[in-house]
């Protein structure tokens, strides 16, 4: 394999890279953003500002990427393939070769051309501008989605390393890489079009899905937005308008709320514990009240010897099933997903040992 062969791959690898950066770029800082963050500025204090300046800086440097590898075969002492790319036989390595040239140059025209009475041909000014009404222009627009930006209740879903969506109070916003689209709350309707599921993914071995949600408004039409089904039910929460579901039930279980069913269902075949005591918000959600004690059932006949045996626990009734069972799923080996079910946890508060037949529901002294 000849060395120029060997430098054009690298070369491949790292423009593939810099255009969509997998997450070592991103935790090395090897990106635009983190190259020319000085230049951009503050994403949080100037969203939509950011996101012009970056769309211009993310152009220059894709169209910069064909000559920076001409320039680099020069500097490493190619110059005969240097020469073979804009006088050889080969009509492709020619119009590559011219493209190098001529890509920097529209870029920086389409720039000047975006850049022009006060940006008002640039895309994302173009989406904003739709969105004005009577007698405003774009940067009032502008100013109402920073503000909301900077707030703490946001939604910040990364899609992907070239898009993310973001959902403030009253907006839902997709930022792609040249263009940003939006729409207001008040003015969508948001639909779950389809799901799809991929029995093995990038992020992990398990069953993963992807939503893709459709935003449709009046005055900036419509725009597609993918994420994974982990982050719909935040997206989804922070909405004002109820989301349209084109396929209801789409949605399949993951391993760990299956199990959830499952340890529902065993803790409802238990044994009862009677209390007439007054009980406040459980501990983990602070929202429902206590519905569960753990109790020791279980006979310690048959154990292992080097297994640990259950408990008594001696706290009062301060948790809900919902949040207990939460509490023994993160407490469990994930790589042991088939024996979760015999497996025992420890108690929130006072550590002692139970298992799943532990914990009884609660219900009211007969009188």
């Amino acid at each position: 394999m000849s060395a120029e062969l060997i430098f054009t791959i690298f070369y491949l690898l790292i423009s593939f890279g810099i255009v969509y950066p997998p997450e070592e770029f991103i935790s090395a800082g090897f990106t635009i953003g983190n190259w020319f963050g000085k230049l951009l500025g503050s994403e949080d204090e100037n969203f939509i500002r950011f996101h012009i300046k970056k769309s211009m800086l993310n152009l220059v440097v894709y169209s910069c990427l064909p000559i920076i590898y001409v320039a680099l075969l020069y500097l490493l002492g190619f110059v005969d393939e240097i020469s073979s790319l804009f006088i050889g036989p080969s009509i492709s390595w020619q119009i590559f070769a011219t493209f190098s040239i001529v890509a920097p140059l529209l870029a920086l025209l389409e720039i000047h051309r975006w850049s022009n009475n006060n940006f008002q041909n640039h895309p994302i000014v173009r989406n904003l501008t739709k969105c004005c009404n009577n007698n405003t222009t774009w940067e009032v627009v502008a100013a109402d989605v920073e503000n909301e930006y900077r707030r703490l209740e946001i939604v910040t879903v990364k899609t992907n390393p070239m898009t993310k969506a973001v959902v403030t109070e009253n907006w839902i916003i997709k930022v792609t890489l040249l263009n940003m689209f939006l729409a207001h709350q008040s003015d969508a309707t948001v639909k779950l079009l389809e799901v799809n599921t991929f029995d093995l993914s990038h992020i992990n071995a398990n069953i993963t899905q992807f939503c893709n949600i459709e935003v449709q408004s009046a005055r900036v039409g419509s725009f597609i937005i993918r994420i994974n089904a982990l982050d719909f039910r935040n997206l989804k929460d922070k909405l004002s308008r109820r989301m349209q579901l084109v396929l209801p039930n789409s949605f399949s279980k993951s391993i760990t709320e299956q199990f959830m069913e499952v340890f529902r269902e065993t803790v409802n075949e238990n044994p009862r514990y009677s209390t007439n005591m007054e009980l406040d918000q459980c501990l983990g959600c602070l929202q429902a009240r206590p519905g569960i004690k753990i109790q020791k059932q279980c006979p310690d006949e048959g154990i292992h010897p080097m297994e640990q045996k259950c408990t008594d626990c001696f706290c009062r009734p301060m948790w809900c099933l919902d949040c207990l069972t939460k509490w023994f799923v993160s407490r469990q080996d994930k790589d042991e997903q088939n024996r979760w079910l015999s497996k025992k946890c420890t108690c929130p508060m006072c550590r002692a040992t139970f298992c799943v037949l532990d914990v009884c529901l609660l219900e009211q002294p007969q009188e």
